[in-house]
């Protein structure tokens, strides 16, 4: 089974969960900007939750199905429509033969996931389908799709077939849709928790209140791999030489201006800018779905409080998990 791509949008590409494992040789990990959304689109179909699938970025992406097929859209709500009628969304659909899905423009977030039931048959490139753009390696030819481009989808598994023969044979659908509420916020005004950085006992008093005490608001320079925040300066007490050292998605570098620069999915492995703050993992899918002009507060939580903001959504995930195998086997 194959889809067609009739106009790629602002920016769409093949993403999953990430490619790990190869960070010391230079190779960033990649991977969802919002990784909630992809997780629970891919169990609304059947995938396993690490399966590749399409990262839409704000509007003008437009595909078209050569065969029926299952698939399920979540993230941000981009205004999605199957043949001119209004696409339902964080819910399993049966898209039928020479239909066409497409992407308007953003009402609330910035970035939308189509998973597709079998996953898509693209080769796994050092144990990941992500697509890689700056060094063109992984997801379709190791690039942002393009106007007709053929994708291929695999095989469906016994579940996702369930699913698939149940909705063709069911009209309208499913009535029932996974709440998202719990795990990504799509607001414009977010607070966004953060720890501290390695280096935030480096910065003056001033700008440790401020940093907590200030909003700031996402740029327009903002994509995968990183955004950009205008607010208030940031300032060192005193100048230093940082060696250039790990880094990670959610690191909050602090270049000389001192306006704050988030690393995001595809960030360097490495960075030599101090370290003010790291956004915990369980707001990242948050931040990813935020448009620029956003207004964000920052506040700081503790490692244990983090830890179990994590854990809370994984609790979360796993009970979505359970509720979608057993409406989908009493549809």
């Amino acid at each position: 089974m194959t889809v067609t791509v009739l106009n790629p949008g602002l920016l769409t590409s093949v993403q999953d969960l990430g490619r790990y494992g190869s960070q010391q040789y230079g190779v960033i990990v990649s991977g969802a900007m919002d990784k909630y959304s992809l997780r629970a689109a891919n169990l609304l179909v059947g995938n396993q939750e690490n399966e590749g699938a399409l990262e839409i970025t704000l509007f003008g992406t437009s595909l078209q199905f050569a065969e029926d097929r299952l698939i399920a859209i979540t993230g941000g709500d981009l205004r999605a429509e199957i043949d001119g009628e209004k696409a339902p969304t964080w819910q399993p659909l049966f898209v039928r033969k020479g239909s066409i899905l497409q992407f308007k423009s953003p009402l609330k977030g910035c970035r939308a996931y189509v998973a597709f039931a079998g996953g898509l048959a693209i080769p796994e490139v050092m144990g990941s389908k992500s697509t890689y753009l700056r060094a063109g390696i992984g997801g379709f030819k190791g690039r942002a799709l393009q106007k007709g481009d053929v994708i291929e989808c695999g095989e469906m598994n016994e579940f996702s077939t369930l699913l698939f023969d149940k909705l063709s044979k069911k009209h309208g659908g499913v009535t029932w849709t996974v709440n998202y509420d719990a795990l990504i916020s799509l607001q414009q005004t977010q607070t966004i928790r953060v720890i501290r950085g390695t280096e935030f006992d480096r910065f003056d008093e001033k700008s440790k209140k401020t940093l907590f005490q200030e909003p700031y608001t996402l740029t327009t320079q903002a994509d995968r791999m990183g955004y950009r925040m205008e607010g208030p300066s940031l300032s060192l007490e005193k100048e230093f030489e940082l060696l250039s050292e790990g880094v990670t998605h959610g690191t909050i570098q602090v270049p000389p201006n001192g306006h704050p620069i988030i690393l995001m999915a595809d960030r360097q492995t490495t960075g030599g800018y101090p370290k003010i703050g790291q956004i915990i993992s369980a707001d990242l899918p948050s931040m990813a779905q935020l448009q620029p002009t956003a207004k964000i507060h920052f506040k700081e939580v503790s490692h244990e409080e983090a830890e179990m903001e994590l854990l809370k959504k994984e609790q979360i995930i796993n009970q979505i998990k359970i509720g979608i195998r057993f409406k989908g086997l009493y549809l």
